[in-house]
């Protein structure tokens, strides 16, 4: 994928202009983060990312992970890019300065992920995975676990995990059996089997620290029984170096359609020690702190995916010669015109360009928003960040996810016959976009969450938030001629998920089916209205600068716009449909007759 540039100048677009980045340098610990900051950040991560990343990320693909022994050796190359990533600073720019991280925001760490995943995707599930780990330790583990295990994660020496899923239980963790006997010292023997252990074995560190769902003997049954515990695949001696191998062992690992050089593990515990973190039978808030943070990677992996998709399909657009143009030839010297003349080709394009470019828009607003949750000392503020948060994480999931592999296929499609085969690289796009849409939750389970547990919380007020925010935009620029061909149809889109809001919680009382049958379109309703409302924002900032410095970029900020308002947001009308007939179709057909 040589044909990649990492976007900084929309990312600074979106950070210094639309979403108020500046704000961030008013919380606790960002003073010193300004534009100039983010941007030289931003510049060097891209470096690193084209220059380090990309160029093993084809050979990762066809080489993939190793298995001997129950030992896991990654793909050639990816032990010194990992040790390149550490030595740069890049795993721990969003971890505590206490314990030697960065420091820095949560939304630059995010933008930063956008990057890798574009250029390297399996890569970047290393660190992702570490990233969580620390996520949920940092909220919910104790002094003395976070002095003895934070800075060996903040160097990069040692990564985490995170075990749910067991061979007979996925979504439904309230079956899993792994078992935690607790011991004289406070400590647990942790004996179980867990799959699809992303990164759960490896080469690339000198320890392994597993965050491992269990359940005690006493526990009550069902989820509300099931508590969190750090297992380390070598324990940690007084002097805080490495000490004897745990009970932990890699089993074998999955071959799998794309992410190959990512290795995803059988992981078989057996009188591990493991440490409790957070309370016992709380295992669910602590790992939820981890599956959330998650969650929003996951989604920014597949608004990566669509932007190499989108760089890809632009450059062999331009270069490939095929066809006249319908209205004449535009290139009569040569003996063809290039495929970006063809209408359908121009669709393919601007569809993936304009979900893009408002999935960032998207990704960035929620980096903002976690840090102000995280950050802020105004009661209020942190909680409708922490609100809006809590709605958007699976819309974000979902929909960003969606749109990467719907990218990945329509990049591809550019390409024709030639998007098939190996040499371009689209093929493996595809096959790497597929996983997003499955793992840390699928899509149809993100809806569900959204429409079952985000919707009615605390008597809809998370859904309020959002209506609100977006409506108060709508009416501040009522009067705006310039901008009315933006937010008249946000408003339109807001209208459509307001009355499908009020249906599902009318007639879902009734009957749950008729939630769970409109979910997804629900999803995605919500989502392009989210775009919408971002889309008339960027608008906004764009128009003001048509006539200062770099109008090329304001002018196709403009225009892309323009065409998701007309040609993409107009979908919400068949989603509304989809929601509001209801689940009938679905659960009267016959069980026998499928």
């Amino acid at each position: 994928m040589s044909f990649y540039q990492p976007p900084v100048r929309d990312l600074r677009f979106l950070f210094e202009e639309v979403l108020e980045g500046a704000r961030l340098q008013q919380l606790p610990g960002y003073e010193e983060v300004d534009a100039d900051t983010v941007e030289a950040i931003l510049e060097e991560a891209g470096k690193f990312c084209e220059g380090e990343l990309q160029p093993i990320n084809r050979n990762g693909d066809e080489e993939g992970c190793h298995f001997v022994n129950g030992m896991v050796t990654t793909p050639k190359g990816y032990k010194e890019a990992y040790q390149a990533f550490c030595d740069s600073g890049w795993n721990s720019i969003a971890m505590e300065a206490d314990y030697g991280g960065q420091g820095l925001p949560k939304t630059i760490g995010l933008m930063i992920d956008e990057m890798m995943a574009s250029t390297n995707m399996s890569f970047s599930l290393y660190p992702g995975l570490t990233t969580g780990a620390y996520t949920a330790m940092a909220a919910h583990a104790s002094d003395e676990i976070k002095e003895t295990y934070f800075p060996k994660m903040a160097e990069g020496t040692w990564s985490g995990t995170m075990c749910l899923t067991e061979p007979h239980c996925g979504t439904d963790l309230g079956l899993l059996r792994t078992k935690a006997i607790p011991n004289d010292d406070g400590s647990f023997r942790i004996t179980g089997t867990k799959i699809f252990i992303t990164a759960g074995e490896h080469d690339l560190t000198e320890n392994i620290l597993h965050l491992v769902l269990a359940r005690t003997p006493d526990a009550p049954k069902g989820i509300k029984g099931i508590s969190l515990f750090l297992v380390p695949k070598f324990k940690v001696g007084k002097d805080g170096g490495l000490d004897e191998r745990n009970g932990v062992h890699c089993g074998s690992i999955e071959h799998k359609m794309g992410i190959k050089a990512s290795a995803t593990c059988v992981m078989n515990f057996d009188d591990a020690e493991g440490y409790l973190i957070g309370g016992l039978n709380k295992g669910m808030q602590a790992m939820f702190k981890m599956m959330n943070t998650e969650r929003v990677a996951v989604g920014i992996q597949g608004l990566g995916i669509a932007e190499a998709a989108y760089q890809g399909a632009v450059s062999y657009a331009h270069e490939r010669l095929q066809g006249r143009s319908l209205t004449g030839a535009k290139q009569p010297e040569q003996a063809a015109d290039p495929l970006i003349v063809h209408p359908d080709v121009r669709r393919m394009l601007l569809t993936i360009r304009a979900n893009t470019q408002g999935c960032r828009a998207l990704a960035v607003w929620l980096g903002t928003l976690l840090d102000v949750s995280a950050k802020s000392q105004a009661g209020e503020q942190r909680k409708e960040a922490e609100e809006l948060v809590a709605l958007l994480t699976p819309v974000a999931k979902a929909f960003m996810t969606d749109v990467g592999f719907e990218s990945a296929v329509m990049g591809q499609q550019v390409f024709g016959g030639h998007g098939y085969i190996r040499e371009h690289g689209m093929e493996q796009l595809v096959r790497d976009a597929r996983i997003t849409q499955i793992y840390e939750g699928t899509n149809g389970v993100q809806a569900m969450d959204l429409v079952g547990r985000k919707l009615p919380a605390e008597e809809g007020r998370y859904a309020t938030r959002f209506f609100d925010l977006v409506q108060s935009f709508i009416d501040e620029h009522r009067h705006d001629s310039a901008l009315n061909e933006f937010t008249a149809p946000t408003a339109k889109a807001l209208e459509r998920l307001k009355k499908a809001t009020g249906w599902l919680a009318k007639n879902g009382f009734q009957n749950p089916d008729h939630v769970g049958a409109g979910a997804v379109e629900y999803t995605r309703l919500f989502g392009l209205t989210v775009l919408a409302y971002l889309w008339a924002r960027m608008s906004k900032q764009a128009l003001a600068h048509l006539e200062g410095e770099d109008p090329d970029f304001y002018l196709a900020k403009v225009k892309t716009a323009r065409f998701f308002m007309q040609r993409i947001l107009p979908q919400t009308s068949a989603y509304y449909e989809c929601v509001v007939a209801g689940g009938g179709t679905l659960m009267d057909f016959e069980d026998v007759a499928f």
